[in-house]
């Protein structure tokens, strides 16, 4: 029996690292495979022991420390590595966390780096929106991962589903009546993704698909939902809520507004409303089609309609 390949997941007790795990482990061929290297800060608790439980070789390690990262990546074929912008909300952090990510996937021969990016939506908005840090910064390391020759595949996650049900969509007063309240024409297609069950989907159609999707970027959604439909499929599921239900489009300052009092700094309140504002112009991936990276895959997608109808932000509506 062929020795099994190392793949390194950061994340790996999170949601993301969490979804590929189990992707992986899911499927007997990926399983026979592929060894897991689970990259988190604490293999001591709970969650990191029941993937040791797995056969998942958990490993501490601080994605700000080279040397323990170089460790992590020791022997590995592939990487799935991804950074969260919202921990710190520091671009040039994160920035660095991607090249140094980066440069010792280059240093320790590194098969297949996969890359969590999105799109450089200041330049794909010729400058309109400078303010999107969460997708520069993501872009900023894919070209540095590109400029360096690292051979990666680019996974661009679409717009969260768990940032729906009681958030975007929720009860707003005086009324209590159902609301889908974004700064955005209703109209706007937005690209969406069960990010628990769907990341490991995606990440496994890459590592399979290695030869053909180097160089290449995998844009990770189900599809396009407008906030009409988004409305639209709450009330076919939710009839009774659903009579009342709509959606508001917010001005600037009414959006803004409503992030502050929910206590999101002013820069945080910029880059959110630029991200809906960016969408309806130029699309969230550029209006590139899903087909592409759909044909990657060998299992069924979550829709929008499956989400909604396990929910917890809509748990006891009827």
């Amino acid at each position: 029996m062929a020795e099994k390949k190392i793949f390194v997941v950061f994340g790996a007790t999170g949601n993301q690292g969490g979804s590929v795990i189990n992707a992986i482990l899911g499927d007997p061929k990926t399983a026979d495979e592929f060894k897991i290297r689970g990259i988190t800060r604490d293999p001591s608790k709970p969650n990191a022991k029941a993937l040791a439980a797995r056969g998942v070789e958990c490993v501490a390690a601080d994605i700000n420390n080279k040397d323990q990262i170089k460790s992590a990546f020791d022997g590995a074929y592939a990487v799935f590595a991804m950074t969260n912008y919202w921990e710190k909300m520091d671009a040039e952090l994160e920035i660095r966390q991607g090249k140094n990510i980066a440069d010792l996937a280059k240093e320790s021969g590194v098969q297949h780096l996969i890359w969590s990016s999105l799109l450089d939506i200041n330049t794909l908005t010729n400058g309109k929106y400078p303010g999107v840090e969460h997708f520069d910064s993501k872009a900023a390391v894919e070209r540095y991962i590109r400029e360096i020759g690292v051979p990666a595949t680019f996974f661009l996650p679409g717009f969260f589903m768990t940032n729906i049900p009681g958030d975007a969509l929720r009860q707003l007063p005086p009324d209590n009546d159902w609301a889908l309240a974004l700064p955005m024409p209703p109209d706007t297609p937005i690209p969406c993704i069960d990010i628990v069950s769907d990341t490991g989907k995606f990440i496994k159609g890459i590592l399979t698909h290695r030869e053909s999707l180097l160089g290449k970027r995998v844009l990770a959604s189900v599809a396009y939902y407008t906030p009409t439909e988004i409305v639209a499929t709450f009330a076919e599921l939710y009839p009774e809520a659903g009579k009342k239900a709509k959606f508001a489009q917010l001005p600037e300052d009414v959006y803004k507004d409503a992030l502050a009092q929910a206590g999101m700094s002013e820069k945080a309140q910029e880059d959110l409303y630029q991200t809906m504002a960016f969408m309806y112009e130029f699309g969230y991936y550029g209006k590139a089609g899903l087909d592409e990276s759909h044909a990657i895959l060998d299992g069924k997608l979550t829709t929008l309609k499956e989400f909604f109808s396990t929910a917890k932000g809509f748990k006891g509506v009827q």
